[in-house]
């Protein structure tokens, strides 16, 4: 049985409070990457021959010890610069809008854990490429892709089972009548899920969210307990559709073959542009570890540059799920009444300035999906 739309949640346009919200989270995150990209920049083209002999001389000549000290320095310093913006966007923000349920101290261990993590994980992956960039040979670049793909196949199955439950309690979602609902939405796809779980982020958030993750026997979908306690059965139902519609079109898959051929064209950029360039810039070559940041200058320059196709594709793959869940489920109510509670819970801008969208907006606004179901409804009647 469908719920029908309350006419309250009818989607208003955004309250002064909602865009201060978003105006303020952008203008902070854009200062943090421009505070991370002139630091980087000035380091790549200024200081980086001058901090690698001043670290030669402290670690000695090891290329790989200097090779380590250099992504140390490279990394504090980033991490040291951005750590103000990042706690008031992450932190101050989200208690100000009344967003948050997470205790300075909460704040600070995620912090810390995600050094603890991403630190040695960072420090493993860099030494993988440069490995592959002294001994690999001309097609260095190439390789490296290769490699990377593994690495992300393998990732895709740990993640969720190890890395995940470090930072959320995950735990198998017990609602018999729920799980007998939306097992039914996988009959006819494929679509083998280890499980679905509720994902603990009410210790730290009251926003909502789902999400299907995993590769092999750890696919799993994640429902928020966030989404499973306010939101209804029809509608969790809804969201739940759009999560197997990315299976559906297999728009992992693509996403990874993607991101493995963008990793290839940046890494062989890198190549192109550095082999002559880095000695003219005072490095001893291009692959010398004090060149560090020049390669990251450069792969960074290639993402910023790839950021709005990157969005562009999954906004299209975004809007294809809403299509499929709502030919799935043939609920268009739920649908409008889900998505505008989202808007609601989340604080999210229904009606962004479309330069907004293009530039850092991997979703369709939500005003456009609404718009989507009531054509969807229209042409079914």
């Amino acid at each position: 049985m469908t719920a029908a739309l309350e006419p309250s949640l009818d989607l208003e346009p955004a309250s002064p409070e909602v865009r201060r919200y978003a105006r303020q989270k952008r203008v902070a995150g854009i200062a943090s990457a421009l505070l991370a990209f002139a630091f980087l920049a000035t380091f790549a083209l200024a200081s980086g021959p001058d901090v690698g002999e001043w670290l030669r001389a402290r670690v000695g000549d090891n290329r790989w010890l200097l090779l380590l000290a250099v992504a140390f320095v490279l990394g504090v310093g980033s991490e040291l610069l951005t750590l103000p913006l990042d706690f008031y966007s992450g932190y101050v923000l989200e208690h100000r809008y009344d967003l948050s349920n997470q205790s300075l101290t909460a704040w600070a261990w995620r912090r810390v854990k995600g050094y603890l993590i991403g630190g040695p994980f960072a420090a493993l992956m860099l030494v993988g490429l440069y490995a592959v960039m002294w001994y690999g040979g001309a097609w260095w670049w190439l390789w490296t892709a290769v490699a990377f793909l593994g690495v992300t196949l393998v990732l895709g199955q740990l993640v969720p089972v190890l890395i995940l439950p470090l930072f959320y309690k995950v735990t198998r979602l017990d609602d018999a009548a729920l799980l007998q609902r939306l097992r039914h939405l996988t009959d006819g796809t494929d679509l083998t899920l280890e499980g679905v779980y509720r994902l603990n982020l009410s210790a730290d958030t009251k926003k909502a969210n789902a999400a299907l993750t995993g590769l092999g026997k750890s696919r799993r979908v994640l429902l928020g307990d966030t989404l499973l306690e306010q939101f209804t059965p029809e509608e969790i139902e809804v969201v739940f559709a759009h999560e197997v519609g990315h299976h559906v079109y297999r728009h992992l898959r693509w996403m990874v073959a993607a991101t493995v051929v963008s990793t290839a064209a940046g890494l062989w950029l890198v190549d192109f542009l550095l082999r002559h360039g880095a000695p003219w810039l005072r490095y001893t070559s291009f692959d010398a570890p004090a060149a560090l940041p020049l390669v990251m200058l450069v792969l960074s320059l290639f993402g910023l540059l790839l950021g709005p196709l990157h969005n562009a594709v999954s906004r299209l793959f975004e809007r294809q799920c809403d299509a499929y869940a709502l030919r799935r489920t043939r609920a268009p109510e739920a649908y409008r009444s889900a998505f505008a509670k989202l808007a609601r819970v989340n604080k999210a801008d229904p009606d962004p300035h479309w330069l907004t969208v293009w530039l850092w907006h991997d979703h369709p606004p939500i005003r456009e999906r609404l718009a989507m179901a009531e054509g969807w409804m229209e042409a079914s009647r």
